[in-house]
């Protein structure tokens, strides 16, 4: 795509978009902020955090363009604009353990109906959940977190979309590019088919919709 606001183009009103990054750490901000400029409000957001200072998703959030937050930590220093929304009444939280967060993501890249985990067993994140006895430990059935959007830092693609990424920036992004119906995403470069070795290729451009090469002077 020639420009993060076509990259972005066409999502509507109260869509579930998947942002990758954990913290500041492969965040797709430049992907977040064509968002915010693009006007889609009513948004449920799925992310590791609730976002940091007063930028990419913070900035969503401060602008009021995010119904609900479903994530692992809303909470830390730099949230004060999920906790000012949040203790005004102006955002719904559904709080998911990280690991819970990941395996449901990834469930719904993979095709799988649901799944029991032992994780938030005899916890109120359990309640109203269908639990069960497995092997001698309590369960409770989680079901996978499909998004209409999903919005992924990468470090590099080739002309085809097939994705690379640089360390700890991969975090959420290959689960939930395979998650969504339409995949956006932001590299650093774009190289020739053929650039990329095979063997390397985190992502394949099969889970991919749109690419847009976003130069950065320090890497993610």
């Amino acid at each position: 795509m020639p420009s993060t606001a076509e990259a972005v183009a066409g999502v509507p009103d109260g869509a579930v978009v998947l942002i990758g990054g954990f913290g500041s750490a492969g965040q797709p901000v430049e992907l977040i902020e064509a968002l915010l400029d693009g006007g889609a409000r009513e948004l449920t957001v799925v992310s590791n955090n609730a976002g940091n200072g007063d930028s990419g998703l913070a900035a969503l959030i401060r602008d009021g363009r995010v119904r609900k937050m479903v994530c692992s930590f809303p909470r830390q220093s730099d949230s004060w604009h999920f906790d000012a929304k949040y203790r005004a009444g102006s955002i719904e939280l559904e709080l998911v353990p990280q690991g819970n967060l990941a395996e449901r993501i990834r469930a719904a890249g993979a095709g799988i109906g649901a799944f029991f985990t032992p994780t938030g067993f005899g916890t109120p994140l359990a309640e109203g959940k269908e639990t069960r006895m497995i092997d001698g430990r309590g369960h409770v059935l989680e079901y996978p977190i499909h998004g209409d959007v999903a919005l992924v830092a990468a470090y590099q693609a080739d002309q085809l979309g097939n994705l690379v990424y640089r360390k700890t920036a991969r975090n959420f992004g290959p689960i939930m590019a395979a998650a969504a119906k339409t995949t956006v995403v932001q590299v650093d470069s774009v190289v020739p088919v053929g650039a990329i070795d095979p063997e390397n290729v985190i992502t394949p451009c099969l889970y991919v919709d749109r690419v847009v090469a976003v130069p950065r002077t320090v890497a993610a």
